[in-house]
């Protein structure tokens, strides 16, 4: 059966940090790219960040760049976002999802329905 369960959202001030974590079982975690996505209540999910399961390269929204990082540690099944500097306007449900394809990658950000699986999401809260 596949899992995925987010971790590590909650309420921070106006340039704070918070790390998500994403844990997956079920499937074969190594070989899938993953990416981190967010919604508000009334508008589209869109991309924040994804990695590639073939040489870990990374890409970002332009909103985002330069304050998160995400990374993956195949040994424990688990993707991170970590997010510095955040503002209000990151507050959102955030997911993770994965793909098994790791081909253009950078694209897939745009192309939700391209990910195979995907988490429940975990609430995260700015305050200014």
């Amino acid at each position: 059966e596949v899992q995925i369960v987010e971790f590590g959202g909650g309420l921070v001030q106006a340039g704070g940090s918070l790390r998500l974590s994403c844990v997956a079982s079920g499937f074969s975690f190594d070989s899938y790219a993953w990416g981190w996505f967010r919604q508000v209540p009334g508008k589209e999910r869109e991309g924040v960040s994804c990695i590639s399961g073939m040489d870990d390269s990374t890409y970002y929204a332009d909103s985002v760049k330069g304050r998160f990082t995400i990374s993956r540690d195949n040994a424990k099944n688990t993707v991170y976002l970590q997010m510095n500097s955040l503002k209000p306007e990151d507050t959102a449900v955030y997911y993770c999802a994965a793909r098994d394809s790791n081909w253009y990658l950078e694209s897939s950000l745009k192309s939700l329905w391209e990910y195979n699986y995907w988490g429940q999401g975990t609430q995260v809260t700015v305050s200014s």
